[in-house]
């Protein structure tokens, strides 16, 4: 091979090799601008989460107290301190109560949810009863059930062992069950249910006789502000973030939340726990208590 096409092919392979580290260089340049790009833009979508967890706290605790107002004013109104009242006036200051204890609940769900979002909720773990749990509940929608054609049954806790989670947590996604249930259940019945899943985990269920979710609707119900398009729905509008704060609640608790559902036949909605909140570590007084760890 001549000495001078051997010099001329190296020469043309430096060429590709400095053209190629070029490229690379560029392409190196251009990542690292893209990257900072992503850090700037993570940035600013953190202060907007921060801005707005902050503006839902600030609007939560504010309008906190004239619903209070507009609630006692209205129970002194419903306890006739003033004077008795006609059939009317009754009606109109039960709806004044009905809408500002929903207004009441809207602001407690906003004011969780940027709880949850800022990272500021407290977990506090407990050894407790599920029947005790039911009872508590049960005794707390007693005097809410206004409509006479349905009813609502707790089924009693059987084989189920003593949990360690955060008792106020879970009534707080049963509560919104239930709530739901009865809202969307104009006759029939509401049931509440838990049972054992193998050794470390119990499943929840609120199942009602209601106006059910059609199949394309489920997916998006525990969204934020999700609402489901049906005649009921329409007459009982409500703020969509109930069940939103149920599976953000249960993701803290290391559980998960879904709904089996037809319309027109029903729904019932689930939570599954495990016996034991994860990462949470058990005393020894407890485990001398009886506790005995899932296999």
């Amino acid at each position: 091979m001549a000495p001078n096409t051997l010099q001329q092919r190296l020469q043309a392979a430096e060429a590709e090799v400095a053209q190629l580290r070029a490229e690379l260089e560029e392409t190196n340049r251009g990542v690292v601008a893209l990257y900072a790009e992503l850090d700037e833009q993570a940035i600013a979508l953190k202060r907007a989460t921060e801005l707005k967890s902050r503006f839902l706290a600030y609007m939560s605790h504010e309008f906190r107290t004239p619903v209070n107002a507009i609630r006692s004013i209205a129970r002194l109104m419903s306890d006739e301190v003033d004077g008795p009242l006609t059939e009317e006036q009754r009606r109109q200051v039960q709806f004044i109560q009905t809408s500002a204890r929903e207004f009441a609940e809207m602001v407690d769900d906003l004011l969780d949810l940027a709880k949850i979002e800022a990272g500021r909720v407290d977990i506090s773990p407990a050894w407790f009863e599920m029947v005790d749990l039911f009872s508590a509940l049960r005794g707390m929608f007693r005097p809410m059930l206004e409509n006479q054609e349905v009813t609502l049954a707790f089924e009693e806790p059987a084989d189920l062992p003593r949990l360690y989670t955060d008792d106020r947590k879970l009534s707080q996604i049963l509560r919104n069950y239930v709530s739901n249930a009865l809202k969307f259940t104009p006759r029939g019945e509401v049931r509440v249910a838990a049972c054992r899943i193998g050794e470390d985990r119990v499943r929840f269920s609120v199942s009602d006789t209601g106006i059910g979710i059609a199949r394309e609707h489920q997916a998006a119900v525990f969204d934020d502000f999700a609402q489901v398009d049906s005649p009921v729905q329409k007459r009982l509008r409500g703020t969509g973030l109930g069940l939103a704060l149920c599976r953000q609640l249960a993701g803290l608790l290391g559980g998960e939340v879904g709904v089996d559902s037809e319309l027109g036949r029903g729904s019932t909605f689930w939570l599954t726990l495990p016996v034991q909140l994860p990462g949470a570590r058990v005393s020894d007084a407890a485990r001398e208590a009886g506790w005995k760890a899932p296999a």
